[in-house]
């Protein structure tokens, strides 16, 4: 296979992606509106073009990493008919199931291959290359996706049919919302009854409560150095983004008829909380519940 690959959306994202694929050696034709992800593109070896539809005229491959479902079926929608038969679409986007599935039906019905595969891992993963990919789709795409998506990530997981890697993330970032929210919880009760962060952490990073996001992503400064909390909440993985998220997570449990009462619970908290704090770092609601709970700027 041709090592071109267009790529569609150089965010916080989809940038460092697009240059550990550079690095490996790919050819990529790369595409985003916002200046200061073109000129990031350039400095990182990429090949510039000035829209999506010039990105997969030439690619062998196109990835694309959007905001929502309706932006990626509106680039489907442009690209599809000028891309070379049998190209293979990798959509890295976090969208809603059934969007996932639409831009497969879509791509194949203009005679392409197409698979979902969502990632986890933050900023921090995807400019080290450690990125975890959800994929769904067919076993042999699945197959010509691979040595791409190993560039960029290190674990590669095919969940199933087209629209299972989105089901994968939807699940996954939903117990993160709500593992983030209860860890924060237990901090700030902490907090009253005496208990000091590391201490806390001392005990928990080892014992039945430890957790992805206590270890890694702690949402207080100190225990872990690296995590956001310790730069005023810069992100990492925005509350916009996991808002948007857990109102995909919701979406899917309520039309799935599954009493997921803690998730719909997470997805209404951080709603709240991205009124005013969007730009913040999901683990930033330790915050919210600090100041609800008459703590700091109570």
């Amino acid at each position: 296979m041709s090592k071109k690959v267009g790529f569609v959306g150089l965010g916080h994202m989809g940038g460092p992606m697009a240059a550990n694929l550079v690095k490996a050696g790919y050819e990529v034709l790369a595409f985003d509106p916002v200046p200061a992800a073109q000129e990031q593109a350039r400095q990182d070896g990429a090949t510039l073009v000035e829209t999506a539809t010039s990105a997969a005229a030439e690619a062998d491959i196109v990835l694309t990493m959007l905001p929502n479902g309706r932006i990626v079926l509106d680039v489907y929608d442009e690209v599809l008919s000028v891309a070379k038969p049998g190209t293979l679409f990798i959509d890295c986007s976090t969208i809603d199931v059934a969007d996932a599935k639409e831009a497969a039906k879509r791509a194949a019905a203009a005679g392409h291959r197409a698979v979902d595969a969502p990632v986890s891992g933050g900023v921090a993963g995807a400019a080290a290359g450690t990125l975890t990919f959800m994929v769904g789709g067919e076993a042999e795409d699945f197959a010509d996706a691979l040595p791409l998506l190993e560039v960029m990530g290190g674990k590669v997981v095919h969940c199933g049919g087209a629209g299972v890697g989105q089901a994968a993330k939807i699940c996954n970032n939903m117990l993160l919302g709500i593992s983030m929210i209860g860890l924060s919880e237990a901090f700030v009760l902490g907090e009253k009854l005496g208990l000091s962060h590391e201490k806390f952490f001392d005990v928990v990073s080892t014992a039945s409560g430890q957790s992805w996001a206590l270890t890694s992503y702690c949402p207080v400064p100190g225990p872990v150095p690296t995590s956001p909390a310790n730069n005023d909440y810069q992100p990492g993985f925005a509350t916009a983004l996991m808002n948007k998220d857990l109102g995909l997570a919701a979406n899917a449990l309520q039309a799935n008829g599954v009493d997921g009462q803690i998730g719909l619970l997470a997805a209404e908290i951080y709603s709240r909380f991205n009124q005013d704090e969007a730009g913040k770092d999901f683990s930033a609601i330790v915050t919210d519940i600090r100041k609800r709970s008459g703590g700091e700027n109570a």
